[in-house]
C-alpha cells in the first residue's frame, strides 16, 4: 500500500526536515505486520514528494500466539491469509504513519520549528483506499477539515464497466495545512473509511483518538461516525469518547455562553460573542504593549490558545484552581506535541485567585475573562487584593456579562443568569462603580467599553474594563 505527500513550499526539500527523513536516502522500518519504506520520488526546490510504502506479510499479519483477531471482512477462516491488506490502505497504513512519522505527527521539528507550526501547501494521494461508504463518504470526512477532495471510484474491472465500481477509491487531498494536522487527519480517517481495524481495540484507543483529533474532531459534522468506526463499533468505548469530547468542546468557550445562545440576537450573521470577546481582550493586550501575560481563571484554554498564536506574547501563563481545567487546557494547547521553543512560552499553574501568590507577580498584564461573576460577592475583596494589590500587573483586563442585556435572550427570564454557576451579574452602573472603587483603591486608572452589538436600551451583552497601573502611585508606594 502506498501514500505520497507532496509540497510546493519553497524550498520544498524542507519537507525532509519536517518528516525527519532525508530525501537522499531510502529508509526502512520494521513493523509487527511487515515493513515500511520511506523514499522521495522527487526532491527539488520547487516540489518535493515523500512516499510511504508499506509491505504486509500475510503470515505475520495473521500469526502470533495469543493474537486477538479483529472482527471485520476478513474474519472468515482463511481471511487472515486471503485479503486485500497488502494492497489497499487501511489501519495498517495508519499504524505505519504513527511509527515512521512520530515527531511530525506531534508537530515537532528540531531544525524547522517555525515551519512545523505553519500551514504549507500539501497534496496527499492514496491510490488505493478501501472506502466503506464510497467516494461520497471520503468527501464528507475530509472536506470539513479544509481539504479539496478528489475521490475517484476504482472499477471492478476496466474491461467490464457494466460490473460497476469496486469498494476502493483513488483518493487525492489538496490544501494548505500544518503537516502535523494533515498527518493526524490521515491517522484517524484512513481506518475510519476502511472500517476494519487489523488489531483488537483496547480502551487506550480512546486516548489515541482524542489526542489525534485535538482541535478538529469535536466540531466535525461526522464526529459520531468517526468515533464509532475508529473504535471498531465498540459502544462502551464510543460512549466514553463522546462524553470526553463533549467535555472538551464545552471547555473551549467561556462558561457564560454555555447556558444561552452565544450569538447576540441579530438577523445578520457574525462571529459568536465568545469569539468577539476574545478578540476584544487580545486587542486590549496588544494596545497595552504587554509581552508577559497571565490568564487568570483560564478554564479549558480558549484564550490561552489565541495568546500563544500571537508571538508578541513571549510568556503566557494559564492559572486555574481546578486540575481538571488545567488538564483540558494542556490538551487543547497540545503541549505534548509543541516544539520545545513554543512549549517554553507556556506555563500552567494551579492557584486560587482569592489568595496571594508570589508566582503571579511581575507580569505585564493579567486577564479576568468571565471570571469575577463566578465568585460569591463576599470573596471579591480577596480577589481584588490578590490581583490588584499583590500581583499588580501593569494592565488588567476584566470582562463580565451585562445583566441588563439578558432580556434580549430568548428563554432567559427575570432573575435568571446566563450560567448556573454565576453568583451574580452586574448592571452597567454596578460594574462601573466596582471598577471605580478598585482603581482608586489600588492605584489604577480604568476605561470601560462593551463587546457585542450595542442595544440602544440595554447596552452591549458583555462589559469590558481595562485597568492601567498608575506608575506615579507605584513610585510613591516604593
Amino acid at each position: 500500500m502506498l501514500l505520497t505527500l507532496t509540497t510546493t513550499h519553497r524550498p520544498a526539500t524542507d519537507l525532509g526536515h519536517l518528516l525527519v527523513k532525508h530525501p537522499d536516502r531510502v529508509q526502512s522500518f520494521d513493523l509487527p505486520t511487515g515493513a515500511a519504506h520511506v523514499f522521495y520520488p522527487e526532491a527539488d526546490e520547487a516540489q518535493c514528494t515523500a512516499a510511504l510504502l508499506v509491505e504486509v506479510d500475510p503470515l505475520r499479519l495473521g500469526g502470533g500466539r495469543g493474537r486477538r483477531q479483529a472482527t471485520g471482512p476478513e474474519s472468515f477462516t482463511l481471511g487472515q491469509y486471503v485479503n486485500d491488506r497488502p494492497y489497499a490502505a487501511s489501519s495498517l497504513l495508519s499504524s505505519a504513519l504513527a511509527k515512521v512519522f512520530r515527531s511530525a505527527l506531534r508537530g515537532e521539528s528540531r531544525d524547522r520549528p517555525e515551519l512545523a507550526a505553519a500551514a504549507i501547501p500539501l497534496t496527499v494521494r492514496v491510490p488505493v483506499l478501501r472506502c466503506r461508504g464510497g467516494a461520497d463518504l471520503a468527501v464528507r470526512v475530509f472536506a470539513p477539515l479544509g481539504w479539496s477532495v478528489t475521490a475517484t471510484p476504482i472499477p471492478l474491472d476496466e474491461a467490464y464497466p457494466e460490473w460497476g465500481d469496486s469498494r476502493y477509491v483513488d483518493l487525492t487531498l489538496a490544501g494548505s495545512l500544518r503537516l502535523a494536522d494533515a498527518l493526524n487527519h490521515l491517522y484517524v480517517l484512513l481506518p475510519v473509511l476502511d472500517d476494519a481495524k487489523h488489531y483488537w481495540v483496547a480502551p487506550d484507543e480512546v486516548d489515541k483518538l482524542l489526542r489525534a483529533g485535538s482541535g478538529w474532531l469535536a466540531g466535525h459534522p461526522e464526529r459520531g461516525l468517526i468515533i464509532r468506526r475508529y473504535l471498531a463499533h465498540r459502544r462502551a468505548l464510543a460512549g466514553v469518547a463522546l462524553a470526553r469530547l463533549t467535555e472538551l468542546r464545552l471547555a473551549d468557550e467561556p462558561p457564560a455562553d454555555d447556558s444561552v445562545d452565544p450569538e447576540t440576537p441579530s438577523e445578520t450573521p457574525h462571529a459568536s460573542l465568545a469569539v468577539r470577546r476574545r478578540e476584544a481582550v487580545l486587542a486590549a493586550l496588544r494596545d497595552s504593549g504587554a509581552s508577559r501575560v497571565l490568564d487568570l481563571g483560564c478554564g479549558g484554554g480558549a484564550l490561552l490558545t489565541a495568546l500563544v498564536a500571537d508571538r508578541r506574547f513571549t510568556e503566557v501563563v494559564g492559572v486555574d484552581v481546578a486540575d481538571r481545567s488545567l488538564a483540558m487546557a494542556a490538551r487543547r494547547l497540545r503541549l505534548d506535541r509543541l516544539p520545545e521553543r513554543q512549549r517554553d512560552r507556556i506555563h500552567l499553574r494551579q492557584s486560587a485567585l482569592t489568595y496571594r501568590d508570589d508566582r503571579l507577580r511581575g507580569y505585564d498584564a493579567a486577564v479576568l475573562m468571565e471570571v469575577v461573576e463566578h465568585l460569591d460577592p463576599p470573596r471579591l475583596p480577596a480577589l481584588q487584593d490578590a490581583v490588584f494589590g499583590h500581583a499588580r500587573p501593569g494592565t488588567v483586563v476584566v470582562t463580565t456579562p451585562n445583566v441588563e442585556y439578558n432580556v434580549r435572550y430568548e428563554g432567559l427570564g427575570p432573575g435568571r443568569f446566563r450560567h448556573a454557576d454565576h453568583r451574580f451579574e452586574w448592571t452597567r452602573a454596578e460594574f462601573a462603580a466596582w471598577v471605580e472603587r478598585v482603581a482608586a483603591a489600588h492605584g489604577y486608572t480604568a476605561t470601560i467599553t462593551g463587546v457585542g452589538d450595542a442595544d440602544a436600551e440595554v447596552g452591549t451583552p458583555t462589559q469590558l474594563a481595562v485597568f492601567t497601573r498608575d506608575d506615579r502611585t507605584e513610585e510613591t508606594n516604593r
